[in-house]
């Protein structure tokens, strides 16, 4: 868990504000949508939590160490404001591992500009909370309510493709980190372009089944993308997690497209989920950590729902 706080700041405290974002299990989707790439995000119930406490000043900002993400979303979003003559200490709380395609990054991005609007009694839309984010890294669509359609570059597609049905994400991390910055800095037209047909094909089965409340359509679109992009990331234990999603009665097979998580997507059913947890740890090789958690809709969370995700609720 990451945590920490700088005590940087000497003025009185004049403003507080915290708010808090979901990390994801990946994506359900990603590929090209019309020469665009794109994704279809997988928001679940494992939130990065921020606390802003503003002080008069000149547009300084302290935050814990290895943090420079988070306080450039804090300064770019204080100059959007116009409160340049505010200085910020920042505070971040997360669970989410770093380098494994469960938006660590975004999520302490998006969790630090909606604190400091917080902070600041100020409204701050979800496609200007993407805009804020995307002007310091490429970013999962996690500010956008529900589960949505999402140009992880330039922000110029963000729709919301409605509110998952009642699902569960056994998410399975595996050894090994990728630099998610640097992957999808590269250009893998060459890789992904083939696969166009079949992303768009994946769209269709999610969106209908977000749109029907069917987790067996959105778990099916969700294993087309995975096995499609084999050819863009391999993931060598996918073979093994879809024999388990097969025998466990999952929905589906989801991966993060730049990460090393797989995910089983599950109608919320314990006994099938407990079952899958027992094999998993027998039968799937460099398996670091199992977690059972919901597929939520995105959206960032402000106040005191935000210090109980900080606490470990919902």
């Amino acid at each position: 868990m990451r945590a920490g706080r700088d005590t940087g700041l000497s003025g009185s405290v004049v403003a507080r504000g915290t708010a808090a974002s979901p990390g994801t299990c990946g994506e359900l989707a990603q590929g090209l949508l019309d020469g665009r790439l794109v994704m279809v995000t997988c928001p679940i119930d494992l939130f990065a939590t921020a606390t802003v406490e503003l002080s008069h000043g000149s547009g300084r900002v302290f935050s814990p160490p290895g943090s420079p993400k988070a306080a450039h979303a804090v300064k770019r979003s204080l100059s959007y404001l116009g409160r340049g003559d505010l200085d910020a200490r920042v505070g971040l709380d997360s669970p989410l591992p770093r380098g494994k395609g469960m938006a660590s990054s975004t999520a302490d991005i998006v969790a630090a500009i909606s604190a400091v609007a917080a902070a600041l009694n100020a409204r701050l839309s979800a496609r200007e909370q993407a805009e804020l984010a995307l002007g310091i890294e490429p970013s999962d669509g996690v500010m956008i309510p529900g589960v949505a359609l999402f140009d992880h570059r330039r922000g110029q597609i963000a729709q919301s493709l409605g509110h998952p049905p009642h699902m569960r994400v056994l998410v399975l991390e595996f050894a090994g980190s990728v630099h998610t910055q640097a992957f999808n800095a590269a250009d893998r037209a060459a890789a992904i372009g083939p696969q166009a047909s079949r992303f768009e094909e994946a769209v269709e089965f999610i969106r209908t089944g977000l749109k029907g409340g069917d987790p067996q359509l959105i778990g099916r679109g969700a294993t087309i993308s995975t096995v499609a992009h084999q050819t863009v990331l391999p993931k060598p234990q996918l073979p093994a997690v879809l024999g388990l999603c097969r025998q466990s009665g999952a929905s589906g097979v989801n991966a993060a497209h730049s990460g090393t998580v797989l995910g089983l997507l599950f109608p919320d059913d314990a006994e099938r989920i407990s079952w899958a947890r027992r094999r998993a740890w027998k039968r799937l090789r460099h398996l670091v950590s199992v977690r059972e958690r919901r597929l939520i809709g995105g959206g960032v969370i402000v106040g005191a729902g935000a210090s109980r995700c900080a606490a470990g609720g919902t």
